[in-house]
């Protein structure tokens, strides 16, 4: 079995066991590809802000916390496995009476190691990741949600060097 295979299963085991008083929205799983073949897997949490402004008249801002964990998989000369937890206020957009969405966020990341390989090194265990993307919910009660996220994950210049990394990924997310 493949460590990411292993990771993704012990990953989503540990979720699911996730207790409830902890008054929990909903749940995601992220998979993605980076800079330098780098794979990875992440679960979250998500806490809704339970706040709505509206925009005009056809469209509304809401948000969320969103906590995760995720395991990454390097590749190249030198690659390394390193685990990521960030916390990350979560900002997302969507018209009236539509299922669409579009989120924006920047929050920030520990990683258990400084570099993924020889040829990228973040120069600091501390990241800020920011993140794009867009999706739709689906589902009785919008349960479900399929979405993609552009991530850039980087010290800001607080560390030297700060190379960062870049994410592709796919999110699927269950709303309780």
């Amino acid at each position: 079995m493949s460590k990411l295979a292993l990771s993704t299963l012990t990953l989503a085991l540990g979720l699911s066991l996730a207790p409830p008083a902890l008054a929990v929205n909903g749940s995601s799983i992220e998979l993605g590809t980076g800079d330098s073949s780098t794979d990875m897997l992440r679960v979250a949490l998500r806490w809704n802000w339970d706040k709505r402004w509206m925009l005009g008249k056809s469209w509304n801002l809401t948000g969320f916390w969103e906590a995760s964990l995720g395991y990454w998989d390097g590749d190249g000369q030198g690659a390394k496995s390193l685990w990521d937890i960030g916390i990350t206020p979560v900002f997302r957009l969507s018209p009236n009476l539509s299922r669409f969405y579009l989120e924006a966020a920047i929050g920030a990341h520990l990683l258990s190691e400084k570099k993924i390989n020889d040829k990228r090194d973040f120069g600091s265990h501390f990241s800020f990741g920011d993140h794009i993307g867009f999706g739709w919910m689906f589902g009785e009660k919008d349960r479900y949600e399929l979405g993609y996220r552009f991530q850039n994950l980087s010290n800001a210049g607080i560390g030297d060097p700060n190379d960062g990394i870049n994410f592709h990924q796919v999110r699927l997310g269950y709303n309780y």
